[in-house]
């Protein structure tokens, strides 16, 4: 039975004013479709079929498929998705046509950064040229590429929002680079194919995303964050929370996805991100233990931080300017409490 959580968020998404009906009977090709934000596309061009009889197919490329299955157990038997185990590391053949592609494989959590920086950078830059290329061949009529914030770099601290040509220092020597660079030339990829093959390439630059369905052994600090408060253990904090970073409700996100996609420009990328959700990292804290007084948790600064592999970022702040993607009509809905509570809670449906 679908959480009816999603199942609003669902409806949500579906609600704003996009050309969905280009989707109608066409097939949508998701490479990492059973991770956390592509995910939520998945269901919601399912949940199309469902509501507006859209006939339209999903391939979703994953390397594991039982976490798939898990990840899509209310979906189990139907015949408008199809999951093929494949590293998009090699090269991809599929005999059909493909209309769309998305491709949102890659490790997302820096606690991966430093146990295979080398897988981390592989499927940003090998799964980004195999997909180009399936894209071209199969004359798709739009191509999504999953960047991340992470390649603004370090930008100056008192820069408030980060605007798309805000570009910041990234070191090509530190390994925790292998994100934010392999990130950046996976988006040159997509305007060079774009420039020189006409593949219509579109970028989404998604900032810090939370909502149902995250991983709660993520590594990144919000995630532990939701996990401590699902399993009613008090916040232990390793840092003194001074960084700030903007958070983004994974349904707005998927509706930003969804936009850039069907509305956005050839060559061109986006930040997708809640400028309204900026808050430093011990106020997120001291905020979700407030939203459940009924746990009678605590916000505690640990005496010592052990090794946990996991490479921090050196960035202080990191918000998005979003009036880019705001002129294609999309805007942020979900206040952070609001949206934090539903993720909590769909952990605990």
């Amino acid at each position: 039975m679908r959480n009816q959580i999603v199942n609003e968020d669902l409806e949500f998404i579906l609600y704003h004013n996009l050309p969905w009906h280009k989707f109608e009977g066409k097939t949508v090709l998701i490479s990492g479709a059973g991770g956390f934000l592509p995910a939520y596309m998945v269901k919601t061009l399912l949940h199309s079929n469902d509501k507006n009889r859209s006939k339209l197919k999903v391939l979703g490329i994953v390397r594991n498929k039982e976490k798939a299955l898990a990840r899509f157990s209310e979906y189990i038997g139907r015949n408008d998705i199809r999951f093929i185990v494949h590293d998009v590391c090699e090269p991809v053949s599929i005999d059909q046509k493909i209309d769309y592609i998305i491709h949102a494989a890659s490790n997302a959590s820096p606690k991966y950064y430093g146990k295979d920086p080398a897988g981390t950078l592989s499927a940003n830059i090998l799964g980004t040229y195999n997909l180009l290329q399936l894209a071209r061949e199969k004359k798709a009529e739009g191509f999504l590429f999953f960047s991340s914030g992470e390649v603004y770099g370090e930008v100056d601290e008192h820069c408030m929002f980060i605007r798309e040509d805000g570009y910041g220092y990234v070191d090509p020597i530190n390994v925790r680079s292998c994100y934010a660079e392999s990130k950046r030339m996976g988006e040159n990829m997509c305007v060079s194919w774009f420039h020189q093959y006409g593949v219509p390439a579109k970028i989404v630059r998604p900032f810090h995303t939370y909502g149902p369905g995250i991983s709660l052994d993520d590594g990144r600090v919000f995630a532990d964050f939701i996990a401590d408060i699902v399993y009613n253990r008090n916040i232990i904090m390793k840092s003194d929370g001074s960084a700030v970073r903007a958070f983004c409700y994974l349904a707005d996100a998927a509706a930003g996805f969804f936009t850039v996609l069907l509305k956005g420009h050839n060559g061109e990328a986006y930040n997708v991100g809640n400028d309204k959700g900026a808050i430093s990292i011990k106020d997120l804290a001291n905020m979700l233990v407030s939203l459940f007084p009924e746990k009678k948790l605590s916000v505690i600064r640990a005496e010592r931080v052990g090794n946990t592999g996991y490479l921090k970022s050196k960035i202080t702040r990191s918000c998005p300017e979003i009036s880019k993607i705001r002129l294609l009509g999309w805007e942020p809905q979900f206040q952070i409490e609001d949206g934090f509570k539903r993720t909590i809670r769909s952990c605990l449906l």
